[in-house]
């Protein structure tokens, strides 16, 4: 997501103010301002204690729009949660359906970083919807490719459905 053009007024106090020095992890928006959505809530504090403020809590409260990491959380537990109710053998208006559904998802995302990135992601690993463990493999894939970025662990994609669907062999997940 490009910024899109710029007026010469804003053009010319852009060129002549210099960049404030922002805290580790926060990303600017294409309008050159901080974006919440793409900035974890440590570094949303950091900055604002950079600006002289002492006022804030250290948690937001819970009632607050989600950080990167919470909307990540959430975003992931969607997307799992979708392919480990997907059918078995969808019909081909679905797998069509689903295919533009993560398509729109990738455009749409709050995260600007994040949305470009998994565009990019799914032109060179299209998304396959051909069946719910061909999907929820894919997906658990996208999933790794994203904690590689961020330096987590890899989850081991042969135990997705036990994960996001019927619930782990040892039984901590039943009644």
């Amino acid at each position: 997501m490009a910024p899109g053009p710029v007026e010469t007024t804003e053009k010319q106090e852009t060129e002549t103010v210099a960049p404030k020095k922002l805290p580790k992890g926060v990303v600017l928006g294409p309008d050159g301002k901080p974006c919440r959505s793409c900035t974890d809530v440590s570094s949303w504090f950091a900055m604002s204690k950079s600006s002289g403020s002492t006022s804030k809590p250290a948690k937001p409260p819970r009632d607050c729009p989600p950080d990167v990491s919470a909307l990540g959380r959430s975003s992931w537990t969607l997307l799992h949660s979708i392919t480990a109710t997907y059918p078995v053998q969808p019909t081909p208006d679905l797998q069509s359906e689903t295919a533009s559904f993560l398509r729109t998802f990738g455009k749409l995302y709050p995260c600007w970083v994040c949305a470009e990135d998994f565009q990019t992601w799914m032109t060179q690993n299209t998304p396959r919807v051909s069946s719910r463990s061909e999907f929820g493999q894919w997906m658990c894939e996208a999933h790794n490719a994203v904690n590689v970025k961020l330096g987590k662990k890899e989850f081991d994609c042969a135990k997705w459905e036990e994960r996001w669907r019927t619930g782990w062999k040892d039984g901590r997940c039943d009644p």
